[in-house]
């Protein structure tokens, strides 16, 4: 079954865009991507997440990929939530969130505000994360404003960020995180106004109150998915979160960082579908 674009609306009318498959009535499994990238991220966990039954959708957020750019800059972790509402809300089957980086985190406060999902998966991502891993992070999305000359040089400068993952020899796939603009140079695919409307201090305070509320929901499990190589999420991160949420349960995937369904694939989906299973049953 092929995967069929989708439009949603969020509550604040933006236009959202994801990519739906999977047999309809089967339970639903809704990925996130992280900040930066794109639904394509997940390409592979959406194959085999149909593959195994379920119904899936794969969503671009708010300010990436074909959603649409917020006009007021609406992209506090309140405003992704929204995102989250418009495909859940109309749902009446049992639901579940998996969400990488900025989608984890924004699992955690709509499940801290009273969602109730069968099942959340945080893919390399805690509230208490390794301050130098955000920083690298930062850094390299504020880097590149000016955009690329070409596809090999924004390749150039993924591979400068991630010199553990080979560089490959076709760069072709990277255009589904590139738009070309009218002045030729190629720009990430997200609003670069992003990063500058929300101070980290700011939605740190109530992602922790959200977290402690998740601590106090042994109904909704909780796993983490944690790259063995990630520079965000540590050992302590792990404990610190643990502290907070006791019922939620880790997978180290080895050789893995923090693009861990990118890195190693074939073991994301395994610890994903296995979680799955058990907790958001065909």
């Amino acid at each position: 079954m092929g995967a069929e674009r989708a439009e949603f609306v969020a509550g604040d009318g933006l236009k959202l865009v994801g990519d739906v498959s999977g047999p309809e009535g089967a339970p639903l499994v809704l990925l996130m991507h992280g900040g930066g990238q794109t639904r394509h991220s997940w390409a592979g966990a959406m194959r085999a997440l149909v593959a195994a039954g379920y119904r899936v959708v794969n969503l671009d957020a708010r300010g990436h990929g074909e959603s649409e750019w917020s006009p007021s800059g609406a992209y506090a972790i309140f405003d992704r939530i929204k995102d989250i509402h418009a495909v859940v809300d109309d749902c009446d089957v049992p639901f579940a969130l998996v969400g990488a980086s900025m989608g984890g985190l924004t699992s955690i406060h709509a499940a801290g505000e009273g969602l109730s999902p069968s099942a959340i998966i945080l893919v390399d991502i805690v509230p208490d994360m390794e301050p130098k891993g955000v920083e690298r992070i930062v850094s390299f999305m504020n880097a590149h404003h000016g955009g690329f000359a070409s596809l090999d040089e924004a390749a150039d400068a993924v591979a400068a960020y991630y010199p553990e993952r080979p560089r490959p020899k076709d760069p072709s796939g990277l255009m589904k995180n590139l738009r070309r603009h009218d002045d030729g140079r190629l720009y990430w695919h997200w609003d670069p106004v992003m990063f500058g409307v929300e101070d980290p201090s700011q939605f740190r305070e109530p992602l922790q109150r959200s977290t402690n509320k998740l601590g106090q929901r042994p109904e909704v499990p909780v796993l983490v998915v944690r790259g063995k190589l990630s520079d965000i999420v540590s050992d302590e991160s792990i404990a610190a979160f643990r502290a907070k949420v006791p019922h939620a349960e880790t997978v180290d995937v080895s050789d893995a960082g923090h693009m861990v369904a990118g890195d190693k694939n074939d073991a994301f989906n395994a610890a994903v579908a296995g979680f799955l299973r058990q907790h958001l049953p065909l």
